[in-house]
């Protein structure tokens, strides 16, 4: 599926994603990403707690997509994040990734990570 973003002042939108992928800022990742206002990078799932909480300081918020259905994240994940000033919204990774657009879009401090569906 492609997602249609309006205007992006300098921000890395999710293009699209599909079985086991996701398409960032034009390029394809495979398996689970991060994606961030400056890009996007590989990411090692819900057991990747550092790379999450190596976004603090740069992110308010962080979309949680947890794969095709809607899941609850594991309560320690995001106790650490929080502590870290990091909001979480946990959701299925197509609402996650078209969450962090519209939030992107307005110039907000935001982050997603998502799991394929």
């Amino acid at each position: 599926m492609a997602l249609r973003p309006t205007e992006f002042d300098g921000g890395v939108p999710v293009d699209g994603y599909g079985p086991g992928f996701f398409r960032v800022g034009g390029k394809v990742w495979r398996g689970p990403v991060i994606a961030t206002p400056t890009g996007a990078r590989d990411w090692g799932g819900l057991d990747d707690v550092a790379a999450l909480t190596a976004l603090a300081g740069r992110v308010d918020v962080l979309f949680l997509g947890l794969g095709a259905e809607i899941g609850r994240p594991p309560a320690a994940l995001v106790a650490t994040l929080e502590a870290a000033g990091i909001a979480v919204e946990a959701m299925a990774s197509p609402t996650a990734a078209r969450s962090y657009n519209v939030t992107l879009s307005e110039g907000r401090r935001v982050a997603c990570a998502l799991i394929p569906v």
